[in-house]
């Protein structure tokens, strides 16, 4: 009995990683006879998500065409391919949640679970438990500030302080109509404080660019001294040498889950596939860490510079809230800022 056990202990160890890695090189095969993918992509800076489709083109031979845009102009361009009966975007990557639920209940999401699942941290597993879409890159919205202007002690270091008046002309944001991490900074603000928080921040009037990068580049030229901006685009110009720092604030920072799904109709769907399983890769993630995102995968560090996810006081909704609220705010911030 015990040689039986031992002989079945031995088959499953052998034969099911032999069966697992033999449906992953056919993958590979079928996806290297496809050749390329669309990538619609507003997880990572320009060129986070160059680098990601580069080492995915130098792994396979298979050419990424990248079209990074904010969460916002991607889904319109998703929306005007398919008012044009076109899939020309294969893995659709957006900072917006409300933009998976939405195409998930058309039809328009390819169902398709990675086989890297299990190896990536558990904080992100199963986003989707229908299988349609899952979370490949997570950021913050955290408070940064130009460090040559603003002395560290007296930088903001919650989300009220941004409303003081010392902070007029001087605030930097992004726009909920165009930025997925804005909405969601914006609905949770409004969480937390009610629409007039944004009420008080209108009277110090912020600069508002589109994506939330655009509060780099008004920091570094010194244009703004605080914003609302992403952790990630911050450090990563601030590890260029620039003079930006970030605080975390304590009345929490707003967890981004940025999920990729796979268009239904694709031309190039077993290389969308395989581009899904590179995404939970080690080397994904540490192309991600060095554009200052957060790792999918344990094995990986966080970036130099960056508070580890279990250390900081987090505020994030659910999908449902995502859904329905941020197109809730991109209309009230439309009245509220005129723009």
């Amino acid at each position: 009995m015990k040689r039986l056990w031992s002989l079945a202990v031995a088959t499953a160890l052998v034969f099911g990683p032999i069966a697992a890695r033999a449906d992953m090189k056919a993958l590979e095969d079928a996806a290297k006879k496809e050749g390329e993918l669309t990538w619609y992509v507003s997880h990572y800076t320009s060129e986070g998500a160059e680098e990601l489709g580069a080492a995915f083109t130098k792994t396979y031979g298979i050419k990424v065409n990248v079209v990074r845009v904010t969460a916002q102009v991607a889904y319109q361009r998703v929306q005007q391919d398919i008012k044009n009966n076109q899939v020309i975007c294969d893995v659709f990557s957006s900072t917006d949640l409300g933009h998976f639920v939405r195409l998930k209940a058309e039809g328009r999401l390819e169902k398709y679970v990675p086989e890297n699942t299990p190896k990536i941290d558990e904080a992100f597993r199963n986003f989707d438990t229908d299988g349609y879409f899952h979370t490949t890159s997570a950021g913050q919205v955290v408070i940064s500030y130009n460090s040559s202007k603003v002395k560290a002690e007296d930088a903001p270091k919650s989300w009220t302080d941004l409303l003081d008046p010392k902070w007029k002309g001087k605030v930097s944001t992004g726009h909920p109509g165009f930025s997925g991490y804005v909405g969601t900074w914006v609905l949770m603000m409004k969480k937390v404080y009610g629409w007039e928080y944004f009420d008080k921040l209108e009277k110090n009037k912020p600069q508002i660019g589109r994506s939330i990068n655009d509060t780099v580049t008004a920091l570094n030229s010194g244009e703004r001294l605080v914003a609302a901006g992403a952790d990630g685009s911050t450090l990563f110009s601030a590890a260029r040498g620039n003079p930006l720092a970030v605080n975390y604030p304590i009345d929490g920072s707003v967890l981004i889950i940025a999920p990729s799904g796979i268009m239904k109709g694709t031309k190039h769907l077993n290389a969308a596939k395989l581009f899904m399983e590179y995404l939970y890769s080690i080397e994904a993630s540490e192309i991600n860490v060095r554009n200052f995102g957060i790792p999918m995968r344990d094995e990986v560090a966080p970036a130099k510079g960056a508070m580890p996810i279990s250390k900081v006081k987090i505020l994030k909704p659910t999908i449902a809230e995502a859904d329905k609220g941020i197109p809730e705010v991109i209309e009230q911030w439309r009245d509220t800022f005129g723009n």
